[in-house]
């Protein structure tokens, strides 16, 4: 039977010599529906509507420069004798907590020119970037990547997985636990728990920050299971890491926020 499994095409389509694959289609899409609620909202709460459409263009493009930046760094063995590789990002290989950054540090920047909260620019791009999150981890699951260890194809049809996810878990010869998967649902979940804590108005910068913690915790998890993590050392994945680091660094604002008084203002508030 797994002998006639055949992997789903990473190739979405073709123009003419341009092949689109599904890994970049995968992640428009989240960065599209992203957008669209990011937008929404920002209407709801008394900016332009051209406010995120026009950091977007930014941050985007330096986020995916930045996620790729920071694998290349942690994969340098491979890539300083494979330099061509560098900038096939279609193959794979964008490590979110770079794109993070790169999009975090662009928003700052956006916000100190054009005079506006920053808190508040992530508070209302928190639910629509961990949404993006759990739609991207679906180009990973297309490269057959950041999977976890082995396991039986019993083990996957016990969660009642339907075949083609079971199936494209078939990876030379052995089938891999779909923490893509396991991703994927906690920031689903994530999402729905930052649009609930949006309705009980917290104090501003308190959703993006627990958005944060939320992610961290899921991936600090599910990172313990992953084959393909990016290390620190023999021992450290990097991605734990930085997920403790985070996690202490988003409580602390919160409190130093809350003492100092700097978080004095409303979600809800314009």
């Amino acid at each position: 039977m797994e002998a006639n499994i055949q992997p789903i095409d990473r190739i979405a389509f073709e123009l003419g010599p341009i092949q689109v694959y599904w890994y970049g289609v995968i992640i428009g899409i989240g960065a599209l529906i992203g957008l669209w609620l990011a937008v929404r909202e920002s209407e709801r709460r008394g900016l332009h509507k051209d406010v995120f459409v026009d950091l977007v263009l930014f941050a985007v493009p330096i986020a995916i420069i930045c996620a790729r930046i920071y694998y290349v760094i942690f994969q340098w063995d491979y890539y300083s004798q494979n330099l061509s590789d560098i900038p096939k990002i279609w193959q794979g290989g964008l490590a979110i907590h770079g794109g993070l950054i790169g999009a975090i540090l662009t928003g700052w920047v956006f916000a100190r020119v054009k005079k506006l909260s920053f808190w508040q620019l992530v508070d209302i791009a928190a639910p629509s970037i961990i949404l993006g999150q759990a739609i991207g981890r679906w180009g990973n699951f297309i490269n057959q990547e950041a999977h976890g260890g082995p396991v039986s194809r019993e083990f996957l049809e016990n969660f009642f997985l339907p075949d083609f996810i079971i199936n494209q878990m078939y990876i030379d010869g052995q089938y891999y636990h779909p923490t893509f998967l396991y991703e994927s649902i906690w920031n689903i979940i994530g999402f729905l728990l930052l649009i609930l804590l949006r309705r009980m108005n917290l104090r501003r910068g308190e959703l993006f920050l627990s958005y944060v913690i939320w992610y961290s915790i899921g991936r600090f998890f599910i990172e313990g299971m992953r084959t393909d993590s990016l290390m620190l050392t023999e021992t450290l994945r990097m991605a734990q890491v930085i997920s403790i680091v985070l996690i202490i660094a988003a409580i602390s604002t919160i409190i130093v926020r809350r003492v100092t008084g700097l978080a004095n203002k409303r979600y809800l508030e314009k």
